[in-house]
C-alpha cells in the first residue's frame, strides 16, 4: 500500500468532505480499490446523505456500466462487472429474518461486495467484519463521509 493509499484511509477515518456528487463518487472510485474481496460494507446515514452516490461510484470503479439508483422498492439490485455488487436497501426490512427471505447469499459469488443501505435495520446479520461508511450532510449542503472503526 502507497503512502497515497494510507493516506485516504487515514482521511476516510478522520471524515472527508464533499461538495458535489461528483467529489463522493470520484472518492467511492479510490476507496473501492481497498475493499476487499467478498466484503460487506454497511452505509449509515439518513436520506440525502449520499449513501447511493457513494455506491455509484464503487459500481464505476468496479466496470459496472448499469445505472446505480437506490434499491428501496425491490429491496436489492444485482450489478455485475470485474466484481459482482449486490446493492441493498434495509430500510424495509423489519429485521434479520426478513433478509434471510430474500435468499441474497445465493448471489454472493466471488468476487462480490454487499453494499447494505440502513444496515441497522439487520444489525443482527451483519457480519463482525463489515466495514461501516456513515454519511451525513451539514446545513450548508457539504457531505462527510467517515468510515468507522
Amino acid at each position: 500500500m502507497s503512502s497515497t493509499d494510507a493516506d485516504l484511509l487515514q482521511q476516510l477515518r478522520q471524515g472527508i468532505v464533499t461538495t458535489c456528487a461528483a467529489e463522493t463518487e470520484r472518492i467511492a472510485g479510490a476507496f473501492a480499490m481497498f475493499v476487499p474481496e467478498d466484503q460487506v460494507l454497511a452505509f449509515h446515514g439518513d436520506l440525502g446523505a449520499g449513501k447511493t452516490t457513494f455506491i455509484r461510484g464503487l459500481a464505476r470503479a468496479w466496470n459496472i456500466i448499469e445505472p446505480v439508483t437506490s434499491p428501496t422498492f425491490n429491496l436489492y439490485t444485482l450489478y455485475q462487472g470485474s466484481r459482482q455488487l449486490v446493492h441493498l436497501d434495509a430500510y424495509r426490512l423489519a429485521s434479520g429474518a426478513d433478509l434471510d427471505a430474500l435468499m441474497i447469499a445465493d448471489f454472493l459469488a466471488p468476487p462480490w461486495c454487499l453494499a447494505v443501505e440502513w444496515p441497522e435495520r439487520i444489525t443482527d446479520c451483519l457480519p463482525d467484519d463489515a466495514w461501516h461508511l456513515y454519511l451525513d450532510i451539514d446545513a450548508d449542503t457539504a457531505h462527510r463521509i467517515r468510515l468507522g472503526a
